[in-house]
């Protein structure tokens, strides 16, 4: 008899650990950090002034599904706009100094078509980075420290 309670146990705890298992082996993995790369720099003008945009793409942007970027109206709004995307990114200087942000790409097409401008005069900072802020699920993803010149 107390062999058979030992196999009942066993049995309990071994069906325990198969499905805890199997648990962690269907859960999502984030998506990997932002490989980012340096397009470019342009020259144009506006509100009479002159300024240098310093293009940008996430070079993985196929890695992170279109349903990050889906308008979410129950999170906090960006401004005014009150369907701002799930995911909001953003671009830092090296040091943490936020030099531009993205509220409402709606794909991760977006992730190819990053910018930030200073004036012509103004000089870049040696290295920029981006975060993807997953407002849903509060995971941010840092990428790379990217130049600013070729």
């Amino acid at each position: 008899m107390q062999s058979s309670t030992k196999v009942a146990a066993f049995s309990a705890v071994l069906l325990v650990a198969v499905l805890a298992g199997a648990g962690v082996s269907t859960a999502q993995t984030p998506p990997p950090n932002p490989v980012l790369v340096f397009l470019g720099q342009e020259l144009y003008e506006a509100g009479g002034k002159q300024w240098t945009r310093y293009r940008y793409m996430v070079e993985n942007a196929e890695a992170y599904p279109d349903a990050l970027f889906a308008a979410a109206p129950n999170l906090p709004p960006c401004g005014l706009n009150t369907k701002a995307a799930r995911t909001w990114v953003d671009v830092y200087a090296r040091g943490g100094k936020r030099l531009y942000g993205f509220c409402a790409l709606s794909s991760n097409n977006g992730l190819g078509q990053l910018w930030f401008a200073l004036e012509r005069d103004v000089i870049p900072p040696s290295w920029v980075y981006v975060e993807l802020n997953d407002r849903q699920t509060n995971i941010k993803l840092k990428s790379n420290e990217a130049e600013t010149t070729m």
